[in-house]
């Protein structure tokens, strides 16, 4: 059976028992009052039916038979998203023992010291058009317009306590994951590299962002079924880039998405696998009784730049009091806010402008 049709009969098993599933749902208020149970919710009620979207991101994908996943991923391109899926090391999950938001940095930082922290690079980078607040040199995004890869909305972002998080920066490849597969090994500035990468972070719509959670390909994918594809390849790409390895059903699952689109390539940003010796293609067209030449081992995920020698922590030692002006006190705020973050809380809005109270404050 060709591939494509191995994972269109392997949907169609998944979607017949999805329905199954949401028939016993409908049917069970029905019961439940035909027995001396509740009555049926009326509109208004506390428990609204997921849209059909909803309940398909919130599926696993269709699982494929180990033989399957092999024979689709035999045919794909080199250097593929899809091939490079086949070279992720398979293990258990680890244990979420000793996890925790802080392990991976101390929130959002400028680990490639351009002046403005990474969510912020993220909104400039993925909402057009934006507008910046003055005074900023062009970092602190308050508004813009995101079309939402997730779910396909487009949202217009309005900086502020109450209206930010209906944008958010998703980790494409969780924390939380991240830790039960392998960063749990890394130290502290790896982990603050990783949080802070572009290739794993994108601009989303918050609710949807929530609903994924710390799921992996086997247990969430995007509503919008056309960006499915991209989104496992930056998984994908993400867990290769980092050595990172992934549950033999998240494999599976991630073989299942990118059997519909073989040829979608790693995102930039991504480490490569090395391309295959010319040799190698030669050999492409065996006999067909023919056993696959064995996939290259990963690369080597790529050693971190050293991190900058950090000053001394000042620790919380000084207010805008102590500082005579404002370029002053955004000088001491910038030069220890990459290593110590905003130590002595000069920022109390959190906007990356320090003590907007001092003469010369934008």
């Amino acid at each position: 059976m060709p591939p494509s049709s191995l994972v269109r009969a392997a949907w169609r098993a998944r979607l017949a028992a999805g329905a199954r599933a949401l028939a016993v749902l409908a049917a069970a208020p029905l019961l439940l009052t035909a027995c001396g149970g509740p009555e049926p919710l009326q509109p208004g009620g506390d428990a609204v039916p997921a849209g059909v979207e909803d309940e398909a991101a919130t599926l696993p994908s269709p699982e494929l038979a180990p033989s399957d996943v092999a024979s689709i991923a035999a045919t794909a391109p080199p250097q593929s998203a899809l091939a490079t899926a086949m070279l992720l090391e398979v293990k258990g999950r680890a244990s979420r023992t000793g996890y925790d938001r802080a392990l991976f940095g101390d929130g959002w930082v400028d680990v490639d010291r351009n002046g403005c922290d990474t969510r912020n690079d993220v909104l400039a980078r993925d909402l057009e058009p934006q507008t910046f607040k003055p005074g900023t040199h062009d970092c602190v995004v308050v508004t813009g317009t995101l079309v939402d890869p997730y779910g396909g909305a487009t949202i217009a972002f309005q900086r502020g306590e109450a209206t930010s998080p209906a944008v958010q920066i998703d980790h494409v490849v969780a924390l939380s994951d991240a830790w039960q597969k392998g960063a749990q090994g890394w130290d502290d500035a790896r982990r603050t590299q990783f949080a802070n990468d572009p290739l794993n972070l994108l601009a989303v719509d918050g609710p949807l962002n929530a609903q994924k959670g710390d799921g992996d390909t086997a247990t969430w994918l995007p509503p919008a079924k056309g960006y499915r594809c991209a989104y496992v390849a930056r998984q994908v790409a993400v867990k290769y880039t980092y050595g990172l390895w992934v549950t033999a059903a998240e494999q599976n699952a991630m073989v299942s998405v990118l059997s519909a689109c073989p040829d979608e390539p790693l995102p930039p940003g991504s480490a490569v696998p090395p391309a295959p010796a010319p040799g190698d293609e030669a050999q492409s067209d065996p006999a067909p009784a023919a056993v696959p030449p064995p996939a290259p081992e990963p690369a080597p995920a790529p050693v971190p730049a050293p991190a900058p020698v950090a000053p001394a922590n000042p620790g919380n030692t000084v207010d805008c009091g102590d500082l005579g002006s404002w370029p002053e006190a955004q000088g001491w705020y910038e030069a220890y806010l990459p290593f110590f973050g905003d130590v002595a809380a000069l920022d109390g809005d959190g906007d990356g402008v320090a003590c907007e109270s001092l003469p010369g404050a934008p």
